[in-house]
């Protein structure tokens, strides 16, 4: 066993520490003084701390039966790896008298057993409980050392994982009636925990402030109404961070059994939800509650105080007493440890003086009434008991901290106010700047209290509802359903009012708005389409598609057209004046998307909340619903900014849709192990993680935003690099703005043409066919003389040309000689044979063409075929006269034979 050491120095430190309390200062006392364990191991004799870190240790526990017969008010073991040991230690009262006891404790990891122990007190030297009597307190301490058998169930990796998920069962039985009298349970863990609201919730604070002192900067900041708006639909958005800080957090609101890991991440969260623990506040609720604080079984949670029968697996009396064997010690089958009576007594042994510095300094307390019993984490109930605060006092707590939200924006407010009115009396700003928020600065406060409305609509409509569900006092009812109904009616009244203004809003003059079409200030775009669903056209076949008729559907019909012939609310000064804070963040031609994202936040808490104790229900339902809005919102993109569609619409739908699946796993109906929950757990830590990442750096991009839209009045800013991005960012704003897709980026300019130099060049040479070429047998068709003729001729001009001996020159053209000889030799009709002319005209240059047209099949030549050739030289006097007379002849066209120059006509004056 081990032994306790006092260091040698101790004396010394309380001399010191006399001498300086004299002197009035704060120095630890001896009671302080570490404790030292001497233990002797394989690896030879160490000394440890008494109050070190335990490697498992109970914390808060709770009463597993309802009706047990003994009170306890301190229950806690620890187990320590360096020296083998299980540390216990047990504190209470009963009633009973004269009553023999046996004991049993169970430790249960994931699901499973993993260490039992059962003893009888008596044979362990515990006084208080040998036998148990009214007129003792019990106080019980023990330490047992254990061998690595024992703890062989326990896997090495639940010492170090975060949220380790166990349970330890104190069972205490009576021997005379050999059934069960009292039941505590107690939630093991290693210390390692997701679990940090003071550092987690801190460092989500402080982004949540600087969106919201970017978000009200840009707000306030501006000379006009139109151009402030433009620039604040830019900015981040406190609907979109508390939107994905409570998603993360009301995950929890569903009825299943989550795992341990979950449930401590989620409480980082809890905060913006208006769930903060103060002790104070809760012991006001509680008193203001009473003690019907309702069933937090009918919204799937295990509560203390009523017996669980089935917990850890439930245990069997045969098991407890044995009558064969005299073993008081042996766990369940499949542990491999047995103590001996002997052996038990000597490990069990008390300590000589029964004290407090004998237990753990790791433990728990008692949990809370209206608590779930620990290690039990179902539903939302399970969600708040990492927080320490009952689902009874839920709603309550929420709106509290709302109402706490309302004084501290209407103070900030008021401070901001009187805070540029003594930096304006210094000259310290430009008044025109800020002169609108100074001068309606209570009009800003009330608008920052409806927008407070909007944002935490969610959250109020799931407390109501889920208080409504859960049951407890008349008077939390009440509250419960004023505030359902202000923040219903109210809502929905105030949305339902700014459709209706908007068709109060006077329309453009007619005229006006047909000459000039693209007015700035008049609706530029389509009608909205989420209406136009089914409309359905009339036309006749072969009619123009421009001429098509339209049917309006039956929305169309029956529902007003808010843009058509009216200025749009984003030029719309006074409209944005009064619903700017609905409108403003939209795109043109979604402006009143407002109203659909009430009704569908409206449908979430009704699943959330009131469905709350039917996981299946909620888990599909809400499955359903969270998939189709993905798919709607995603076709509409409502925000004009991409920073804020990216978060709401993209990351934000896809989270809640893959959580609520994932969700689905946890119900307890479906069996699944406790280790591959935790495994699913982690995974939605993960995808909550990178959103919350996401998160904090869309807040970072849309603070540099706010700074730039504030400086857009000056020429240059600091640091001068961003006087680029802010050049191009105010060219995204304005074209944001138009609500018109990005016009593509103009081609680039040609490239100048390099001017081309004069080149010619033969690269090939190729002999056309003549016509020659196509008869090679045509010499035998020509009469002797027409022979000889055509070859002087042809010889006497080779003689005078520059062809070389045996060169064939082009054939010349044919004339009428030619065809009335060849017809001659051929045995024709010199009648039949004989071509007429039909014209013969001069041509400028003293050339002359023959249109020569064929003989008829029928007979010779009439008189409609031309002039014969007989009396060519009369037709030669007609143009002769003609042309002295000036007037001008027009060529003819020669269905027959290639045209006449002047050196055929000459030729045949020869031959003549």
């Amino acid at each position: 066993m081990a032994a306790v050491r006092s260091q040698p120095w101790s004396s010394w430190l309380a001399i010191w520490s006399v001498l300086l309390a004299f002197l009035g200062l704060n120095v630890p006392t001896a009671a302080a003084v570490t404790r030292w364990i001497q233990y002797t191991g394989n690896s030879g004799t160490v000394w440890l701390d008494d109050a070190r870190k335990p490697s498992l240790y109970t914390q808060n526990f709770g009463d597993c039966q309802g009706d047990s017969l003994i009170n306890v008010t301190r229950f806690d073991a620890a187990y320590y790896k360096d020296n083998m040991t299980v540390l216990f230690h047990l504190e209470g009262n009963s009633a009973l008298t004269n009553q023999s006891l046996m004991l049993y404790i169970g430790v249960f990891a994931y699901g499973e057993s993993r260490f039992n122990l059962t003893f009888n007190p008596c044979n362990a030297n515990i006084d208080s409980l040998c036998p148990l009597n009214s007129s003792i307190p019990i106080t019980a301490n023990g330490i047992i050392p254990v061998s690595q058998a024992d703890v062989a169930n326990i896997p090495s990796i639940a010492l170090t994982i975060p949220d380790f998920e166990g349970e330890a069962i104190l069972r205490i039985f009576a021997n005379s009636t050999q059934s069960q009298i009292a039941c505590f349970s107690a939630v093991v863990t290693n210390g390692s925990t997701f679990s940090h609201p003071s550092a987690v919730a801190s460092i989500l604070g402080v982004f949540t402030i600087v969106a919201l002192i970017s978000s009200t900067a840009v707000t306030m900041y501006g000379q006009t109404v139109p151009e402030t708006r433009k620039h604040y639909a830019h900015s981040i958005s406190m609907l979109v961070v508390f939107s994905v800080y409570q998603h993360i957090f009301f995950t929890g609101g569903l009825s299943m059994n989550w795992p341990s890991v979950l449930v401590a991440f989620w409480s980082n969260y809890a905060w913006s939800a208006g769930i903060i623990y103060n002790q104070k506040m809760q012991n006001s609720i509680n008193q203001f509650i009473g003690g019907n604080r309702g069933n937090i079984s009918m919204v799937g949670a295990a509560p203390s105080g009523e017996n669980a029968v089935g917990l850890g697996g439930g245990y069997q009396i045969s098991q407890i007493y044995r009558r064969a064997a005299p073993i008081l010690f042996e766990p369940y089958e499949g542990t491999g440890t047995t103590f001996r009576p002997s052996e038990l007594e000597h490990v069990l042994k008390r300590s000589p003086a029964i004290n407090s510095t004998m237990a753990s300094a790791w433990h728990g307390t008692p949990v809370l009434p209206g608590l779930p019993l620990p290690g039990n984490f179902s539903g939302f109930a399970g969600t708040l008991a990492e927080l320490n605060i009952p689902a009874s006092n839920a709603f309550l707590t929420g709106l509290l901290w709302f109402l706490i939200l309302f004084a501290c924006l209407l103070a900030a407010v008021a401070l901001v106010k009187w805070t540029f009115e003594g930096l304006a009396a210094m000259r310290l700003i430009k008044t025109g700047r800020l002169g609108y928020f100074r001068q309606h600065w209570l009009w800003f406060s009330g608008l920052a209290v409806l927008r407070t409305c909007y944002i935490a609509f969610f959250m109020m409509m799931f407390l109501t509802m889920f208080q409504f569900t859960l049951g407890g006092a008349p008077g939390v009812k009440a509250v419960a359903a004023v505030v359902f109904a202000i923040f219903l009616i109210g809502m929905f009244g105030i949305a339902a009012y700014a459709l209706w203004y908007r068709t109060k809003t006077p329309a453009l003059p007619e005229d006006a708005e047909q000459a000039s079409g693209e007015s700035d200030g008049a609706e530029k775009m389509p009608r909205t389409t989420w209406y136009r669903l089914g409309q359905k056209t009339a036309g006749g076949n072969g009619q123009d598609a421009r001429e098509t008729v339209r049917q309006p559907t039956w929305l169309q019909r029956h529902l007003p057209d808010l843009d058509s012939g009216r200025v749009h609310v984003h030029d719309d000064e006074n409209y944005m004046i009064k619903f700017g804070w609905l409108a403003a963040r939209f795109r043109r031609s979604k402006w009143w998307f407002f109203s659909a994202w009430l009704l569908y936040e409206l449908v979430r808490a009704a699943f959330y909340g009131g469905a709350a104790g039917h996981a299946l229900t909620q888990v599909f339902g809400l499955l359903a619903w969270e998939t189709i809005a993905l798919v709607a919102i995603v076709l509409m993109r409502p925000f004009e900014s991409n920073r804020l569609n990216l978060l709401m619409v993209y990351l934000l739908g896809f989270s809640k849709v893959v959580t609520v699946a994932l969700s689905s796993a946890f119900d307890a109906r479906f069996g699944l192990g406790r280790i591959l929950t935790t495994v699913i757990g982690v995974v939605i830590i993960v995808i909550h993680g990178l959103l919350t990442i996401c998160l904090m750096i869309a807040i970072v991009l849309g603070a540099i935003s706010s700074y730039m839209s504030i400086t857009r009045y000056r020429e240059t800013i600091k640091p001068q690099s961003w006087l680029g991005p802010r050049t191009r960012y105010f060219a995204h704003v304005d074209q944001k703005a138009t609500d018109r897709p990005k016009p593509p980026p103009p081609p680039p300019p040609p490239e100048p043409e390099v001017p081309k130099e004069p080149y010619f060049t033969v690269s090939a040479v190729r002999r056309q066919p003549k016509i020659e070429d196509e008869t090679p047998d045509n010499e035998r068709y020509l009469s002797p003389r027409v022979s000889i003729s055509r070859a002087q001729s042809v010889r006497s001009r080779t003689s005078v040309s520059t062809l070389p001996y045996g060169a064939r020159p082009h054939r010349t053209s044919w004339s009428t000689r030619d065809f009335q000889e060849m017809g001659a030799d051929q045995g024709m009709n010199p009648m039949r044979s004989r071509m007429s002319i039909d014209s013969i005209q001069d041509v400028p240059g003293k050339h002359r063409a023959l249109s020569l047209r064929a003989p008829s099949r029928n007979g010779p030549v009439g008189s409609d075929l031309g002039t014969p050739p007989n009396d060519l030289d009369t037709q030669l006097q007609r143009n002769r006269r003609r042309r002295s007379a000036s007037t001008p002849l027009r060529p003819t066209s020669a269905p027959l034979g290639p045209k006449r120059n002047s050196s055929i006509v000459n030729e045949e004056k020869e031959n003549d």
